[in-house]
């Protein structure tokens, strides 16, 4: 009888290894060394730290291009001119500059600028005091037990959906702000010129006050968190040497406590901002959406970039130019400009301040 070629796990010449290719051995030596020395890790590092660069650059190449024809087109008067136009559905197709266009399109983005500037400066001015406030009441004045509670409570107000949070300013915030709280303010200022911004009809509940006010909310988990993580890393012995001083605890937190971490600080500030200026579904639902027109006062209806982005894509896809959807590109590439000015702005001023840049990389 022949014999047959031995089995799998047999014992045989079936369980003998392979013999490596003549390159094998001298790679793994090569690579056994280099993580032992670091390279691959130091490789990984370099690699990991430009993923975001390159993501950046990406973004806003791919901004650039798709906005250049309606930056040709639109010109400077895109910056400072309150109409959003888009064309007739059966308006006929022209050309100017090489730049293809549906007869009477026009577009300015003010009215969408301001309302972004506006409403993120609102969120600052009223998210920013509370934040802080809350912060150092929660890392001086609370238990321990509590202060853990209040500030899970607190973090997880900051992974609700903005869209729920949206919803809840149109239907319940709003209106409340509108008949029960501006009117009485409105009635109360003082007969001067420059208050009227605050005066006027305050609707129902959908404006620019109201975005603002969303906005300081949503804002908040976020800078309180992170300021109250910085305040907790203040060393004990010179918040003690102030009290044993005489500096009472508000004296303490203004002179010793916040300027220990004013770098920290503006950080957090500058992560509200960002969420701010580009917060899009729950500005959209309480800002009343008004194109093409500047908001007359505190209360009345507006837009911001982000808003006039997610409410006017899906109808600029029906333009079969391509130029309204080249319009929204070029109104996200000011959004990403503002962004970025107000991140770089923030750490110039880090720079000033402490004289070192934020603890992230090594600054500008």
């Amino acid at each position: 009888m022949a014999a047959t070629a031995p089995l799998i796990g047999s014992g045989g010449e079936a369980d003998t290894p392979l013999p490596r290719p003549a390159g094998w051995n001298r790679l793994t030596d090569w690579l056994r060394a280099a993580i032992r020395r670091g390279v691959v890790l130091r490789w990984l590092g370099r690699t990991g730290a430009l993923v975001p660069l390159l993501a950046l650059l990406f973004i806003l190449a791919v901004l650039l291009v798709e906005a250049l024809p309606a930056a040709r087109l639109n010109g400077a008067h895109f910056f400072y001119k309150s109409v959003w136009a888009p064309g007739g559905y059966y308006a006929p197709v022209v050309s100017t500059d090489g730049v293809k266009h549906l007869s009477g399109s026009d577009f300015g983005a003010l009215p969408d600028i301001a309302g972004t500037l506006i409403t993120s400066a609102i969120a600052l001015i009223v998210g920013v005091p509370i934040s802080i406030g809350a912060a150092l009441f929660i890392v001086e004045r609370l238990p321990r037990r509590l202060a853990s509670g209040v500030g899970m409570f607190l973090e997880l107000l900051a992974g609700i959906p903005s869209v729920v949070i949206g919803l809840w300013g149109a239907l319940t915030f709003g209106p409340l702000i509108a008949h029960d709280i501006t009117p009485y303010i409105a009635r109360n200022l003082p007969d001067v010129p420059v208050l009227d911004y605050f005066r006027g009809a305050t609707g129902n509940g959908e404006g620019m006050l109201t975005s603002g006010l969303v906005l300081a909310i949503m804002i908040i988990p976020i800078v309180a968190s992170t300021a109250r993580d910085l305040i907790r890393q203040v060393p004990i012995l010179p918040r003690e040497g102030a009290v044993a001083l005489g500096m009472s605890d508000a004296q303490t937190a203004r002179k010793v406590t916040l300027p220990w971490v004013s770098s920290g600080l503006i950080g957090a500030v500058v992560l509200g901002l960002g969420r701010a200026l580009g917060e899009t579904m729950a500005v959209a639902m309480t800002c009343g959406v008004s194109l093409g027109a500047v908001a007359p006062n505190l209360y009345g209806t507006m837009t911001t970039i982000a808003a006039t982005i997610v409410t006017q894509l899906d109808s600029a896809f029906t333009d079969g130019t391509g130029f309204s959807v080249r319009t929204i590109a070029e109104l996200a590439l000011v959004l990403m400009v503002i962004t970025l000015a107000a991140n770089v702005g923030a750490r110039l001023l880090v720079r000033k301040v402490s004289g070192t840049a934020l603890p992230v990389g090594r600054g500008v």
